[in-house]
Order: structure tokens, then C-alpha cells, then sequence
């Protein structure tokens, strides 16, 4: 599955979520399933967690996940960046 395919499976929409960045077709935020994997959960935990998504939809938010440090830079508490 290309980059953009997996793309197509998030939506932004102001009317659901707060207009954060959800798997298109649920009420389940990407941070969430990026906070999942963060924590040290595996994919197939998350699934478990959210049974009403698919292995793709926790690769397109791992996907967008990665889209965000191309265009914005998050300062990290006690990272100097001098």
C-alpha cells in the first residue's frame, strides 16, 4: 500500500474530534494509536483494542505520523537545540 493510499484513511473534519486527525470512518483519533504504539504496544494490541479498525489504518497513522516533522518542529522538554 502506497503512502497516499494510506493517507486516504485519515480525515480531518472541525465537526468530529475537535477537527484532530482521525481514522476516516471512526471517532479514534491518530495521537491515540501513535500514544498505543508509543507506550510500547504492538500492532496487533491496538487491533485488539479497536476492533472496528484494520492493520492499514494503524499504518496510515503511523504514516501521518511521520508526515508531521517534514513541515513543523517539536521543541522536546531538555533538548537544547544550540
Amino acid at each position: 500500500m502506497t503512502r497516499d493510499n494510506l493517507l486516504s484513511r485519515i480525515s480531518i473534519d472541525p465537526n468530529i474530534c475537535f477537527g484532530k486527525p482521525c481514522i476516516r470512518r471512526h471517532r479514534i483519533s491518530v495521537s491515540l494509536i501513535l500514544d498505543y504504539l508509543a507506550g510500547g504496544a504492538i500492532i496487533e494490541e491496538v487491533l485488539e483494542a479497536y476492533p472496528s479498525i484494520e492493520r492499514e489504518d494503524v499504518l496510515a497513522c503511523i504514516a501521518y505520523g511521520a508526515e508531521i516533522p517534514r513541515d513543523v518542529f517539536v521543541e522536546i522538554p531538555g533538548v537544547s537545540t544550540n
